[in-house]
């Protein structure tokens, strides 16, 4: 039986938009450092119609190959010592992507898609890929070219195991960015404790410490990577609406106790929106 499985890959989902160009452009350093192709793929929507015109069908194609084209100059434009594969074919996004995703080493999309372009809203493609992907999912947001110094790289962990994978994935992120690395983890109080300003102090307090004597093998092991603890009260969406102007790259567990709902949902997109601030979706058993 002939072996349908692809060499590795680094797969970016191309529909025409910006936000599909600033993925592809994001995913060129995760391309270089794994030293495997750029893939390039454009999903055309099948027509639910039985009877469509040979011109509509043709009229779709060219708009496919004219935003590879466009995106394939503008990663060729970096000078990067990547290369680039191109590939169209027919399906729905969402479902064609997770297919690539089988093969893929990642697989980045752009937070907001054509069709969702004015919307303002998560595109429903990233929401799914980064519940259902069979590879590690970037939702990208922006790069970071020409910014000095980079902005950290942000990885939540929690009581999970999955946390140490999850942990060891932000750190390879925030190297190959040359970022430093914020470890964040949240903690709830008790609801008559919300508006007492000294039990919030506290609990800060003592889940800084608890954290920080997690980390403290990590900090051995990596010395040339600057990782801090960060402790947010309430939520990791409540962390991101104050601080994501400053953060480029916030990795997570798909296996993370409160689900995904508030990294990849409407509600982040809220907070993250023009902030360029990105996320990654992994799993424990995902290697970078």
């Amino acid at each position: 039986m002939q072996d349908t499985h692809r060499p590795p890959s680094v797969v970016v989902g191309i529909d025409g938009s910006r936000a599909g160009v600033t993925a592809a452009l994001w995913a060129v350093d995760e391309a270089v450092d794994r030293d495997v192709p750029l893939r390039l793929l454009y999903a055309i929507e099948p027509n639910t119609e039985s009877d469509e015109r040979p011109e509509l069908a043709a009229q779709r194609l060219a708009t496919a190959e004219l935003a590879v084209r466009y995106a394939f100059a503008a990663v060729e434009a970096t000078n990067e010592p990547v290369k680039i594969e191109v590939e169209i074919l027919q399906g729905k996004p969402s479902v064609t992507l997770l297919e690539a995703s089988r093969d893929a080493a990642m697989l980045c999309v752009g937070a907001i898609g054509l069709k969702h372009t004015t919307m303002g809203r998560l595109g429903s493609t990233a929401a799914t890929l980064a519940s259902s992907a069979h590879c590690p999912v970037a939702i990208v947001r922006g790069t970071e070219t020409g910014i000095l110094p980079p902005r950290p790289v942000v990885v939540e962990i929690d009581e999970m195991i999955s946390s140490t994978d999850v942990l060891q994935i932000g750190i390879t992120q925030a190297r190959l960015r040359g970022a430093p690395l914020r470890v964040l983890t949240t903690w709830q109080s008790h609801f008559t404790d919300i508006h007492d300003a000294h039990a919030v102090t506290d609990g800060n307090r003592r889940a800084k410490a608890q954290l920080d004597r997690r980390l403290a093998w990590w900090v051995r092991r990596n010395p040339d990577v600057d990782i801090k603890s960060v402790v947010a009260h309430c939520s990791t969406l409540n962390y991101l609406a104050h601080n994501a102007k400053n953060i480029q790259l916030v990795v997570v567990g798909r296996e993370r106790v409160r689900g995904l709902g508030d990294v990849v949902g409407s509600a982040v997109e809220v907070a993250l929106h023009d902030t360029g601030c990105s996320v990654l979706v992994c799993e424990s058993r995902n290697a970078l």
